[in-house]
């Protein structure tokens, strides 16, 4: 351990942009086992790791996988890395670690650079399932039964532990496959949806049964899910979009990030194409700064858009979204246009053409604070389709009988995913809003610890 002097930092080769550009696979190589350990051996096991400890919702035991795979303890390496997190594997893909754990990292902070975190722990799970290991579930015990409504990442996370914990456990989920925001929101190339199947498949061989197409409050009810089981948890996330509250946004050819990302992926699994959301040959104006909307501008290049521009109203250096997000969309083509907040959708005769922006500066001298708008800085860009990446909303929710809802529209619940319903847990976007993967997971299992031990008493 401790090689960070004589070994730089490294992080996966990825393909070129113009070979990425032709499908939606993903991007980056992995590591072998070599690469993942003289990487791990750059870690200087601090005392008090803020890696774990500060950068880590899930609190994963980062430190202890990383000297397992430095000493060429590949199964230890595996079985620690599994043992906090539910999926480590996908997490190690998607999680912004620079502002996370490799933001938190001892080397980083001290300009060594630092440790290869995410693409050492998609390595250990890769190839330790590459090499026979699996996941190991205890049997049933105590004739407990919890059902998971949703199968994002904060059920997934749920659904995981509890089994661990030796409760029966089934989900419903409205769409065909599970995994929500996992499965339709996140584009393949930078998670492959084989990568999500294989985690159901785990759960569904340790005995969870999955229920698709079931919508509850439409084709099923609440009430009845909560009868017949001893504890429920609800994970349904937060899809509804934010809206620009501008004029014309509801003019054909503009429409949500969340819908489109959805349809897209939909086509991509070989649902009939939605013509609605085609881009090929179109000028797109993505609206928004966060990583959803470089995943639009990313897709949209992918499936022929002539143009794909993204607008933030903010500075590039305040953008919320993954710094390597936004340098990957750079270099598959997208153009960027800052300091500019959407003013109306231009449209003759029902039929788009363009947005109408207004220059912004901030009145608090640099700091991120309140924008003002400029006027007369008015400027149009061309579109053919406008997706709108502002955020997500919570959804209604009148099916959750009994539940407390904030004034947002979120379900209430202390950390342990608590409902004021003693049987009913929640957690994930549904309760906090929209936010991280890492933090849905950390709910889920928040959650499922909860109600394993209600379960037991």
């Amino acid at each position: 351990m401790q090689n960070f002097i004589k070994t730089e930092r490294l992080t996966p080769l990825k393909s070129p942009a113009n070979e990425r550009l032709k499908h939606f696979g993903e991007i980056y190589a992995l590591f072998d086992a070599a690469k993942a350990g003289s990487q791990a051996e750059r870690c200087v096991q601090c005392g008090d790791p803020y890696c774990a400890a500060n950068g880590c919702p899930l609190k994963n035991y980062i430190p202890h996988w990383l000297k397992a795979i430095a000493e060429n303890n590949p199964r230890n390496a595996f079985r620690l890395s599994n043992e906090n997190s539910p999926f480590p594997e996908i997490l190690g893909r998607i999680c912004p670690q620079d502002r996370l754990c490799e933001g938190s990292c001892t080397l980083g902070v001290d300009g060594y650079g630092a440790i290869s975190i995410g693409a050492i722990e998609t390595a250990i799970t890769e190839s330790g399932f590459a090499n026979g290991e699996t996941i190991v579930y205890p049997k049933h015990h105590g004739g407990k039964r919890a059902a998971v409504i949703g199968s994002g990442p904060a059920s997934l996370s749920a659904a995981t532990f509890l089994v661990r914990g030796g409760i029966e456990v089934e989900i419903f989920e409205k769409e065909s496959k599970p995994g929500g925001l996992l499965t339709f929101g996140i584009p393949g190339f930078k998670l492959d949806k084989a990568v999500v199947e294989r985690r159901f498949e785990l759960l569904q061989k340790a005995g969870v049964k999955i229920h698709l197409g079931v919508d509850v409050g439409v084709s099923a009810s609440f009430d009845d899910i909560t009868r017949q089981f001893h504890a429920v948890f609800v994970g349904v996330g937060a899809r509804s979009s934010t809206k620009a509250k501008i004029e014309g946004e509801d003019t054909k050819g503009v429409f949500s990030a969340i819908d489109f990302l959805t349809a897209t992926q939909k086509q991509l699994f070989g649902a009939p194409k939605d013509s609605s959301f085609d881009v090929r040959g179109k000028s797109v104006v993505v609206i928004g700064g966060g990583d959803t909307a470089m995943d639009c501008v990313r897709s949209s290049l992918r499936l022929g858009a002539e143009q794909a521009t993204c607008v933030y109203r903010r500075s590039e250096k305040t953008m919320p979204g993954s710094k390597k997000e936004f340098v990957n969309a750079k270099e598959e083509g997208a153009e960027f246009l800052f300091n500019y907040a959407p003013s109306k959708v231009i449209a003759a005769n029902g039929k788009l053409s363009g947005v109408e922006f207004v220059q912004t500066k901030l009145e608090d001298d640099g700091k991120r604070g309140k924008l003002a708008l400029i006027k007369g800085s008015e400027t149009v860009v061309k579109a053919d389709r406008v997706i709108m990446a502002l955020g997500f909303e919570h959804q209604a929710k009148s099916w959750l009988s009994g539940i407390t809802l904030n004034d947002k529209g979120g379900i209430v619940a202390d950390e342990f995913g608590r409902t004021l319903n003693p049987k009913v847990f929640a957690g994930g976007d549904t309760v906090r809003g929209a936010s991280l993967v890492v933090k849905a997971a950390a709910d889920g299992k928040a959650a499922a610890l909860a109600m394993i031990a209600a379960l037991r008493t």
